[in-house]
């Protein structure tokens, strides 16, 4: 997990328009992808949706993202999609990011952003785990400060087959980067496991948070994870489940 300069300006990708002008594009899934913090195979992550015909998207890059989820913005999504890793958010920003869910939008936080706004206890709330940048106390117990390793195969057990977000997958491999001592919250329900050493057991969870659902991916560290089949597949359910469209 290598963080980097974060870019200063934010970054409005219309992989397909906003306001659909069809009835059939007017029913797709309209995503708020989020990134900046942490570096990214940029081409093929957003490949990944625009592959996807069941969704239109607007990217945008920290620091200036946070103003996509006023109110008068906000409107126009129906899940926020976050790959970033992202520390600084003032009062209005978390007011922001909150009342988006409490609207019963939905979330889904790939990989790196677990280790989001370190200092924010909700937001550890809302996504249901935490990864610890550093040595933190929490709730009398030391926690180590979480761990990463690059390019490893990773064994992926199914431990929800039932959930719409699984739905059709069996136990995969993939080539990704695994992340250690972090943890998965109360009140979160396990997807995916795996027993790769250098991993957590708990790769993939899904909870709410008020009238939305949050799911939280581990996988997706870089090109050769976005182009694996159950990798693309679990997104686009994942998608459909936290926009409620999964019927």
């Amino acid at each position: 997990m290598k963080i980097i300069p974060f870019l200063s300006t934010i970054v409005l990708a219309a992989l397909c328009a906003l306001q659909p002008t069809t009835a059939r594009a007017a029913e797709k899934v309209r995503l708020l992808i989020v990134s900046g913090g942490h570096g990214f195979d940029t081409n093929e992550f957003f490949q990944l949706f625009k592959d996807n015909p069941e969704v239109t998207v607007v990217a945008a890059t920290h620091p200036a993202a946070h103003k996509l989820l006023r109110p008068e913005s906000a409107a126009n999504f129906d899940v926020l999609v976050l790959y970033d890793m992202w520390q600084k958010i003032d009062d209005e920003g978390k007011a922001d990011f909150v009342n988006f869910l409490k609207s019963g939008k939905g979330m889904i936080a790939l990989h790196h952003s677990i280790a989001n706004y370190q200092d924010w206890p909700e937001y550890a709330k809302i996504v249901g785990g935490r990864y610890y940048l550093r040595p933190t106390l929490v709730d009398g117990v030391e926690k180590a400060r979480s761990i990463w390793k690059h390019d490893v195969e990773v064994p992926v057990r199914i431990a929800d087959a039932k959930h719409p977000v699984t739905s059709g997958l069996k136990d995969f491999v993939i080539h990704d980067e695994t992340y250690g001592l972090f943890d998965m919250l109360p009140g979160s329900h396990a997807l995916l496991t795996t027993e790769e050493p250098n991993s957590a057991k708990n790769i993939a969870w899904v909870k709410t948070y008020g009238d939305a659902r949050v799911m939280y991916l581990q996988l997706g560290h870089d090109k050769k994870a976005y182009a694996n089949p159950n990798f693309r597949q679990l997104v686009a359910q994942a998608i459909r489940w936290a926009a409620k469209k999964e019927n």
